[in-house]
């Protein structure tokens, strides 16, 4: 475990034993969660192709700075690093799935809904000032959707990818985003978010599209294309803690994920 946990050179296959594996049932809808950890809850939502060894490895991250992870199983299959045609499969049957809306600009994906209501259970299980959730490229909106449920009080957008058709369109419904602003203000709330320069599914028009739309509460953060790791599989910079990060003291990558871990600290622990 520790291997898998320390090493960046990760196996293809991560077995996730040391997660409690729980069938979580919300809205009519029952998913299976990975959870480990003790502390205040943070939601972990995979990138795509879905919880991959480097995923899992962020979440023991976060379990180790004191928290209760909680990751769902929303796409792919658990602990593979799924490459080429396999990526493509899945993006394309995710795509497709009901609970997506993965060109759809002012409109939220359903799957939110579902979340809301994990956030809100995690929440009364765990403690805390409140519970973080931490969306990564096809799930990178969510966590501000996910801001809906008064628990969540920690989001961080990690190259926010949707929608796939619109680089400056955002995937929350405008009331939604009106919500979730004013409560921003009441509470005096921030949303993190990360991409890199050259990423070209989250592209500079959608970050200053939420800049636009809550100001100072939207705290942003772009990261020079020359900061990725190169030794990734893929050639463009995108993945910021997980694919593309440079573990190592003084890499800008390896600061996101400093900041992403205080933030949950001075949010969730005070």
């Amino acid at each position: 475990m520790g291997e898998i946990m320390t090493s960046d050179k990760l196996p293809s296959f991560d077995p996730l034993d040391d997660f409690e594996r729980r069938e979580m049932s919300f809205l009519g809808e029952t998913k299976r969660v990975y959870i480990a950890g003790s502390g205040p809850a943070v939601i972990v939502m995979a990138e795509m192709p879905g919880i991959t060894p480097l995923v899992a490895r962020f979440a023991r991250w976060v379990r180790d700075a004191g928290f209760t992870v909680y990751m769902p199983h929303l796409f792919g299959a658990d602990g593979v690093n799924r490459k080429g045609l396999a990526v493509m499969g899945t993006m394309l049957m995710t795509c497709v799935s009901r609970e997506f809306r993965a060109f759809a600009s002012n409109a939220s994906s359903p799957v939110t809904q579902w979340l809301r209501a994990l956030a809100a259970q995690a929440h009364q299980e765990c403690g805390g000032a409140g519970v973080g959730a931490i969306g990564m490229c096809f799930t990178g909106n969510f966590a501000l959707s996910m801001m809906l449920e008064k628990s969540v009080v920690a989001p961080v957008l990690s190259q926010p990818s949707l929608p796939l058709n619109n680089a400056a369109g955002m995937h929350i419904s405008p009331d939604e985003l009106a919500a979730v602003k004013a409560r921003m203000e009441a509470d005096d709330l921030t949303v993190l978010a990360y991409r890199f320069e050259g990423d070209g599914f989250c592209r500079a028009e959608r970050f200053k599209a939420y800049k636009d739309a809550l100001g100072d509460r939207f705290v942003g953060t772009t990261i020079a294309d020359k900061h990725a790791n190169p030794d990734s599989p893929f050639k463009m910079p995108h993945s910021v803690v997980t694919h593309h990060l440079i573990n190592r003291e003084g890499e800008p990558t390896k600061q996101a994920l400093d900041e992403i871990l205080a933030f949950f600290a001075m949010r969730l622990t005070g």
